[in-house]
């Protein structure tokens, strides 16, 4: 039965990932294998010289997961607040300015696979935090923000269920 159960909600997860955008998918994709060190990113991601130049930015940005992993601050307390929302909220940003993530169902995906699912409860602060940045243009923000539903930014509890669906790269095949 729990067989049946994590079977479910994997292929729940698979359905939320084929719902994003054709860029969102690819984005996610890639900042995963950044993020998680699946593989090097150069050799799979980089089509140019511009997308070489964003991965390694992006490996820049990420150097904080690691610390955010290991500083996830207890819900009930403020302390620890300071340093990791700050920090989740300036990773975050980075990943916004690239207008590759439209949604914050998609944020959501990317960063509880990035970091885990303890990170779940502090996701709506910080993206609506770097959303609402001014290094986002005023037509993004206003899209990014409305993205975040109510339910989402009031839950009054979140799963602490890690995801099972991590999408990889996928080479195309040749026609």
């Amino acid at each position: 039965m729990a067989v049946m159960g994590t079977a479910s909600l994997t292929i729940a997860e698979m359905r939320e990932f084929a719902g994003f955008t054709a860029a969102e998918q690819r984005y996610i994709r890639r900042s995963l294998d950044i993020g998680l060190g699946r593989c090097d990113a150069f050799r799979i991601w980089g089509r140019n010289a511009g997308e070489n130049a964003a991965i390694r930015s992006q490996y820049v940005a990420y150097q904080e997961l690691k610390a955010l992993r290991q500083s996830i601050p207890e819900q009930s307390g403020f302390d620890a607040i300071e340093g990791f929302v700050g920090k989740l909220t300036r990773v975050a940003a980075f990943d916004l300015a690239q207008e590759r993530i439209d949604s914050f169902s998609a944020f959501r995906f990317l960063y509880e696979r990035l970091i885990c699912a303890d990170v779940r409860p502090w996701l709506p602060s910080a993206f609506c935090a770097a959303a609402a940045l001014p290094q986002i243009r005023p037509e993004r923000r206003k899209m990014l923000l409305q993205s975040l539903s109510e339910a989402a930014a009031t839950a009054p509890g979140w799963s602490d269920r890690e995801p099972s669906f991590y999408p990889e790269f996928i080479e195309e095949a040749a026609a």
